[in-house]
């Protein structure tokens, strides 16, 4: 036989019932806010050094790549800002998604590279900012000073001229030391009207590379960047001048 509940059973109940679904709701409610204000990390963030041996000059680099942003700002190991990037217009709430930027490269008669590191000191650098749906956007990129010699280009030579077949850059291994450990080349041709650039990487163990014939123009001044790059990603840039025979 079926009991009935009475009355005062059945408002009890239902009161008790209503006491659950708020207490459901509202758990709910708290688990989605926290879920909420959990930042998200930047997917890449990169500070670097880049010395050209040839010119005499340092420059910093900064990179990020991550969600949407609309709005980034970049601080020092000492919590300054150094950089601040708001999004307008169109583009406040559609976003960005990376940011390379780069500094000014004094030569180090006006700059030296021991006033370069005091301005922009080694440590981790911050960045934060706000994603389209306003949600905090986090990283951080550790600075270093360990930063290579410039490679001693070999081949070709300042002002020689090459043949269009067959042409071989190449240099002399910077060695590790210091602090400093070499993970690998980049070599870049270029030639200007038209313009026309070859560019590859290399690992440590490799120190030379045949240029294309095709990046090569006869007559034509071409110029050769040898990039030598330190585990820390700093990087230092030998470069000259070629002709094609």
């Amino acid at each position: 036989m079926t009991k009935r509940l009475r009355g005062p059973a059945i408002a009890l109940l239902a009161a008790s019932s209503l006491l659950a679904g708020i207490i459901a709701a509202r758990s709910g409610s708290s688990a989605g806010a926290t879920a909420a204000a959990k930042p998200i990390q930047l997917e890449e963030a990169t500070m670097i050094v880049e010395l050209n041996s040839t010119d005499g000059d340092a420059g910093l680099q900064a990179f990020l790549d991550g969600e949407p942003w609309r709005s980034m700002s970049i601080s020092s190991p000492d919590g300054r800002k150094l950089i601040g990037v708001r999004n307008s217009g169109r583009l406040k709430n559609f976003g960005l998604t990376e940011l390379f930027t780069e500094s000014n490269e004094p030569p180090f008669d006006e700059l030296p590279l021991r006033k370069f590191k005091r301005r922009f000191p080694e440590g981790k650098y911050k960045f934060s900012g706000k994603t389209i749906e306003g949600r905090r956007l986090l990283g951080k990129a550790k600075l270093s000073h360990d930063i290579p010699d410039g490679p001693k280009i070999t081949s070709p030579t300042e002002g020689a001229a090459v043949p269009r077949d067959g042409a071989v850059a190449s240099w002399d291994p910077v060695p590790d030391g210091g602090g400093v450990r070499i993970s690998g080349y980049r070599a870049i041709v270029e030639r200007e009207n038209p313009l026309r650039v070859f560019e590859v990487e290399l690992p440590a163990s490799v120190t030379s590379v045949t240029i294309p014939p095709e990046y090569l123009e006869p007559g034509a001044k071409h110029k050769i960047e040898v990039q030598a790059i330190d585990r820390s990603g700093n990087q230092t840039i030998s470069e000259l001048e070629f002709r094609v025979g």
